[in-house]
């Protein structure tokens, strides 16, 4: 089986391309055929170590993947020998990844693919959209009516965000370039600020009179001292990204008007709520809600430069498709 893996965490360069041993699916395993995957900024965290997490060597990388189920396990009811189906949570916790000719997937991280979706721009979605439904609801606990701001709302998951936090019933206030207002608008936005402006803080006070229900910010910037004044009674912000980023964090106003700042990485995301967002996934994905800008199609010898792409910062919302 031809395969994407590394032998030990390291540089995107430390990838290689080359044959492993078929994967056997265990019990209540399902192997799948892989028709297509791609790469997320996560898989990179993971590959040179910045992500902790059990690593079975060698290590196939990647995470998403859409494939045709090629073997179920005995006791992996509900998938039989052709379907549709795919994952969005290989490639970490001791799990091989998804970067290979086959896979191996737990049945209760397996899900069908609606009958008509392309597997080439599903596999762009997976884990966007997932992302975004879970910062949204589960930890940010949005409700219909407030007012949402997402900070980067032309990335990948900025637009997932802005799009699902719309379609939920929600005034959404985006952040991004110029270029990028009428496609932020067109997904749903109400509003959007050019993250330039170097009065965009006076910029977000006036968009969000009544103050901002909650806050997500995609670029890792994470500006909290202005972001937690700009808050509404009860307002949350949920943390995305930035690991390295050591804000300074205003406590005064945090507390005394109830305001609440949480971390989330949808790889702690529970088989529950994975599942709960798999079918918001299907959902977006049958009605046409969601699809990638541009995809950039690659082989699975590729993979390494997929990687080398994100980290450079080369690929500016556009997504990978990986073919093996």
């Amino acid at each position: 089986m031809r395969a994407a893996y590394i032998e030990r965490p390291g540089s995107a360069a430390d990838i290689r391309h080359g044959e492993l041993p078929a994967p056997r699916p265990g019990p209540t395993d399902v192997l799948v055929d892989v028709l297509a995957t791609t790469v997320n900024p996560v898989d990179t965290f993971v590959r040179s170590g910045a992500f902790p997490t059990p690593l079975p060597l060698p290590f196939v990388v990647g995470r998403d993947l859409v494939g045709r189920v090629a073997a179920p396990g005995p006791g992996a009811a509900g998938f039989a020998v052709g379907d549709l189906v795919w994952c969005n949570s290989l490639g970490y916790d001791g799990r091989q990844g998804s970067a290979a000719e086959q896979a191996v997937v737990p049945t209760d991280r397996l899900y069908r693919l609606p009958d008509g979706v392309d597997p080439a721009t599903a596999v762009t979605m997976l884990h966007p959209v997932a992302t975004a439904y879970l910062a949204l609801f589960v930890h940010g606990r949005l409700r219909p009516g407030e007012t949402v701001v997402v900070a980067g709302g032309a990335g990948n998951v900025g637009a997932a965000l802005v799009a699902l936090a719309a379609t939920a019933g929600a005034r959404v206030v985006a952040t991004a370039s110029a270029w990028d207002a009428g496609y932020c608008r067109q997904l749903g936005a109400a509003e959007v600020l050019d993250y330039r402006d170097p009065e965009l803080t006076e910029r977000l006070r006036s968009a969000c009179p009544d103050g901002i229900d909650l806050h997500l910010d995609t670029s890792g910037r994470n500006d909290l001292e202005a972001v937690v004044d700009l808050l509404a009674l009860r307002g949350r912000i949920v943390l995305m990204a930035g690991r390295r980023a050591r804000p300074v964090l205003p406590v005064g106003p945090l507390y005394t008007y109830d305001r609440s700042i949480v971390g989330f990485v949808i790889s702690h995301a529970t088989t529950a709520e994975l599942a709960e967002a798999a079918g918001v996934v299907n959902r977006m994905l049958a009605a046409g809600r969601v699809a990638p800008r541009e995809v950039v199609p690659m082989p699975l010898s590729a993979v390494a430069e997929a990687h080398r792409m994100i980290e450079q910062g080369e690929l500016r919302g556009r997504r990978v498709v990986i073919t093996p």
